[in-house]
């Protein structure tokens, strides 16, 4: 194998599984070590500076970072990456003297933005400090699009929500409420020099069987009926409820039905239980409140007598599956009724673009989705972009954010005639953290601590109101504990080659053998004939230069690495180091501004 190329940011980045697995590569280790600190603001505004919604995100976002987390392969728990940030959050001091600053003087230029979403407060977040006039369109009364229409109060308090967004109306943002935009065309008359549209995928799925609209008044679109309890037009449903549908909408709707008086839940799941959409999490808190989850019941009717619902059919389905747990086939086994007063369907959403004229450039593919690029998120027309789920269908707010940041660079290039594809690269920074012969500037002891649980209102009051945020968070002090865990993954272990004298005191100190002194060879062949053999492919593994003794190389399993640093504390050489890497994820600001790589420093430091 050849040398690994450790000048590429990726290389480093990948062995950062959590900020790898974050679509905004958010500095996750960084934040939590100023936690760590006590550097709640810090932390927050180092959070900000990437998912630039750390209070709501630390409360609902489905946390891409935690199943990628190194120490979920240590002891099964990963760090509660997620509620670590609420704790910054939580914690943080007024940070409206460190928010991006407005120049006085704008640069000209117009942006209508189109929804009042995650994604188009983010577009707006990035451009309206370069002197942007920015014009958001919302068809609601209040902005926050469906983190506020479709997210439930309990889970996502409206202060958290509030606050987070008016720190970015409030940089000028002329927003423009109770105003739908029924006409691209009509729009892209109008004087501005681009557009974006963020308008989420604001349609639910329906479930066209036999029944379905002879009691309309009892069957529910999930994400309409959940708009409908946010804006205070629905405040009660039957006793006896069937939510169809089994990802994170059909969780937020069978707890938001208990708050409304239902005293019977039940979520009907079409197959098994490895098949659900809905995160772990999700289902853990629905089972919590005694919501019943059916598995292999596939709607079949609804049944409805004398003008009224009653309840539905459910052929009972059963699947076969092969060695790698996909379904092969699929029968019918039989029959269910199940009685109920009201059905939820929470089946999926989509997107819709009635108001995109189809004769003014914009393409739509076979699904009647527009055509985006998905590195510059522009549409087949110039000027004219899209973010979030409006772009590739629905997803979480985190990758709302970060399509959002790129747009941003999109626009303001288009805006000022330049290139939209051409873009800095990542970069990134490497530091060495050595303090003494054995100390170094972060904590590299292994904290045997499983994972603290979340503390939670009692069952007995979070009914009381809907708006009851049943998580309580973390206290100061379960946060110290929790922090600890994190293995501090951007701390690299960095090899020099020419200084090794082989004298095997790192391998031999190294408590999880990921290391190896060894011949070189193919790395399928290499990786067989390890200290522990490599067998996760998706994580590379670090090969040195030619040791200057022997000739061998130093080969380490990026997989196994806790990062603890005993290499580095044991070498007499100093050929091992343990090195901070910073990732250089540029931004549009940067684009105005470049950052040289050796000059990127976290924030706060």
């Amino acid at each position: 194998m050849k040398p690994t190329d450790i000048s590429n940011p990726d290389y480093f980045h990948r062995v950062v599984d959590c900020q790898w697995a974050c679509p905004a590569h958010t500095d996750v280790p960084g934040y939590i070590r100023l936690i760590a600190q006590g550097r709640f603001t810090d932390a927050y505004m180092l959070n900000r500076k990437s998912n630039v919604f750390p209070g709501i995100l630390g409360r609902v976002c489905d946390r891409p970072c935690e199943p990628a987390c190194r120490r979920g392969r240590v002891d099964e728990k990963p760090v509660a990456i997620c509620r670590l940030k609420r704790v910054a959050a939580d914690n943080r001091e007024d940070v409206r003297d460190r928010l991006p600053k407005i120049p006085q003087q704008k640069n000209g230029k117009r942006v209508a933005l189109v929804g009042a979403g995650c994604a188009s407060l983010a577009v707006a977040n990035d451009l309206m400090p370069l002197g942007y006039e920015c014009v958001m369109f919302e068809a609601l009364d209040k902005p926050g699009g469906l983190m506020r229409s479709n997210i439930p109060a309990f889970r996502l308090p409206v202060e958290v929500l509030d606050e987070e967004i008016n720190m970015i109306l409030d940089m000028g943002v002329d927003l423009r409420l109770n105003t739908p935009i029924t006409s691209m065309k009509a729009l892209l008359e109008e004087d501005y020099d681009a557009v974006f549209v963020g308008t989420g995928a604001p349609k639910g799925k329906n479930l066209e069987i036999p029944g379905r609209y002879d009691d309309p008044e009892h069957v529910h679109i999930g994400i309409e009926w959940l708009e409908s309890v946010a804006f205070g037009h629905i405040d009660k449903i039957g006793e006896r409820v069937l939510i169809i549908g089994v990802g994170n909408t059909a969780m937020d709707c069978c707890r938001t039905s208990l708050r409304l008086g239902a005293k019977d839940v039940k979520v009907m799941a079409r197959k098994p239980r490895g098949f659900f959409k809905a995160s772990e999490w999700e289902l853990e808190d629905a089972e919590e409140e005694h919501v019943e989850i059916v598995v292999n019941h596939s709607p079949k009717e609804f049944v409805v007598e004398d003008g009224k619902l009653v309840g539905m059919k459910f052929d009972l389905m059963e699947y076969d599956l092969d060695e790698r747990g996909r379904i092969t086939d699929s029968r019918v086994v039989g029959e269910e009724f199940l009685p109920c007063d009201d059905v939820v369907l929470a089946i999926g959403q989509e997107n819709a673009f009635p108001w995109i004229e189809r004769d003014i450039g914009i393409e739509f593919d076979k699904w009647d989705v527009p055509v985006v690029d998905r590195r510059t998120y522009e549409s087949t027309r110039k000027g004219v972009f899209f973010g979030g789920d409006a772009a590739f269908g629905p997803e979480n707010i985190i990758w709302a954010v970060e399509h959002a940041h790129q747009a941003a660079i999109s626009i303001h290039k288009h805006c000022h005639g330049e290139n939209v594809a051409d873009r800095l690269p990542d970069g990134m920074h490497l530091t060495s953290t050595k303090m003494g012969i054995h100390e170094w500037s972060y904590s590299n002891d292994y904290e045997q601590a499983e994972r603290m649980l979340v503390p939670h209102v009692g069952l007995a009051e979070r009914f009381r109101r809907l708006d009851i945020e049943v998580e309580l968070g973390f206290s100061a002090e379960q946060a110290a504990v929790e922090v600890e865990r994190c293995l501090n993954c951007d701390i690299q272990t960095v090899f020099t080659a020419k200084l090794c004298i082989e004298c095997d005191a790192c391998i031999d100190v190294c408590p999880v053998d990921c290391l190896t002194i060894t011949a070189n060879g193919p790395e399928e062949e290499l990786r067989g004939r390890l200290s522990a053999p490599a067998q996760n492919l998706e994580q590379p593994l670090y090969v040195s230069a030619e040791l200057p003794q022997t000739g061998r190389v130093m080969v380490k399993d990026e997989d196994l690495c806790v990062h603890c640093g005993l290499c580095a504390e044991r070498c007499p050489t100093g050929a091992w180091d343990m090195q901070e890497f910073t990732l250089y994820h540029p931004h549009v600001e940067d684009e105005i501004a470049p950052v040289a790589p050796d000059k990127v420093r976290k924030y706060g430091t």
